[in-house]
């Protein structure tokens, strides 16, 4: 089947967040929004059907999770990753970042040490802060248009710390880790006795030539000494579900986790968080392999427009995800003036690279996961701004 993702979806008035929210957070409606990381294509019609048959049964009662849960994502990870897990070591979390709250509240305690790689998903660190604990940074160095770890002052800033969380692949620069990399800071972290968090979630998005590898997987250290959370939210396009899974090969971590997640029922989950990722994972890989293609070319196209009208501009091409990560250093502004350029002159709504960790200031990030007329009338309406104010 041929899905088409060049078909341009009004989400105004659904109370879509990346739509209905602009308004209230920059005052403002007249932005084209590229921001908040979920897509405007209709989500994969195999989900929706799975949740209308679902409906027309007619009772949304209590549920539980059905063997096709768990068999699906067995399936998927051993097809997608060659990663083997068992049912035992699947857990339901509803959402990736309150399972990084779990994780937190169940490993660390107020004030213990959380490690971050800026600049990264914003909860890594907001949500650390926000429970008390203390978060020490190891920025990443951007060297030829890629992010890479700085793994001699990582050594240095592990030391003491409970737990790092991992982005990989990372968000919002887009880096696929090499097996050598997360084989590197897994043994780092192993013999310092801090616990690895792997966000995972844009896992399913890695895009072709490049190869996502699950962070357990890397090596026997890694294995025994971690937590990966995974969901098929963001390649699906169905965040509004929360419905994600952390895998846990350690048995006494995962024990230990379990009980902290039963004890207050937070794994329980609703009506649709099982149906709909066992539909994705059973039926989705011909619509994934399109909608990765899709995305390809809009990230090209980016790149391509960028280069050849608006060259002060640069993407930090990403290997994982339709999120792309703006270097506008060489337009010369500061964070606030760079920001009023995107919103007042280009009438674009863009997440502020700053919020992102300070190693985010002179960028700011854009979604192409939309639509390739909505990135046209996107980039047409930058390019002017960005003619008016530098000239070519």
């Amino acid at each position: 089947m041929k899905y088409n993702f060049d078909e341009v979806i009004d989400r105004a008035g659904t109370d879509a967040l990346k739509v209905d929210a602009v308004k209230p957070r920059w005052g403002r409606d007249d932005l084209l929004p590229l921001w908040v990381a979920d897509m405007d294509f209709r989500t994969a019609p195999f989900i929706l059907d799975a949740i209308r048959q679902r409906c027309e049964n007619g009772i949304l009662g209590y549920t539980c999770k059905p063997v096709s849960y768990y068999h699906a994502i067995e399936k998927w990870l051993l097809n997608r990753f060659d990663w083997s897990v068992s049912k035992e070591q699947i857990s339901f979390t509803p959402g990736i970042v309150p399972g990084i709250a779990f994780v937190l509240n169940c490993f660390t305690k107020p004030g213990d040490k959380v490690l971050v790689q800026t600049p990264v998903y914003h909860p890594f660190f907001l949500v650390t802060e926000h429970n008390n604990r203390e978060v020490v940074y190891n920025p990443l160095v951007l060297e030829n248009g890629q992010y890479r770890m700085n793994l001699e002052h990582f050594k240095e800033v592990i030391k003491g710390c409970k737990l790092f969380i991992l982005c990989n692949p990372h968000n919002p620069g887009g880096r696929v880790w090499s097996k050598e990399e997360l084989s590197a800071i897994a043994e780092i972290c192993y013999d310092n006795g801090t616990l690895v968090l792997s966000d995972e979630i844009h896992a399913d998005l890695t895009l072709p030539g490049f190869k996502h590898t699950p962070f357990a997987k890397v090596s026997e250290k890694a294995r025994l000494n971690s937590i990966v959370f995974m969901s098929p939210s963001k390649a699906f396009n169905m965040p509004g579900l929360s419905s994600s899974y952390c895998i846990i090969e350690n048995n006494e971590i995962r024990k230990k986790f379990h009980n902290y997640l039963s004890a207050s029922e937070l794994s329980e989950g609703h009506v649709f968080a099982f149906i709909s990722v066992a539909a994705a994972y059973e039926q989705g890989t011909d619509w994934l392999n399109q909608l990765l293609d899709y995305i390809q070319k809009n990230i090209d196209y980016v790149d391509n427009y960028l280069q050849k009208n608006m060259p002060r501009i640069k993407i930090i091409r990403p290997q994982a995800s339709y999120l792309i990560f703006l270097d506008c250093q060489e337009l010369g502004l500061s964070q606030p003036e760079l920001v009023d350029f995107f919103v007042d002159k280009a009438h674009l709504a863009l997440n502020d690279g700053a919020m992102f960790g300070k190693e985010g200031t002179g960028f700011m990030r854009l979604n192409a996961g939309c639509p390739r007329s909505i990135l046209q009338k996107a980039l047409g309406q930058l390019e002017t701004a960005y003619k008016e104010q530098f000239g070519k």
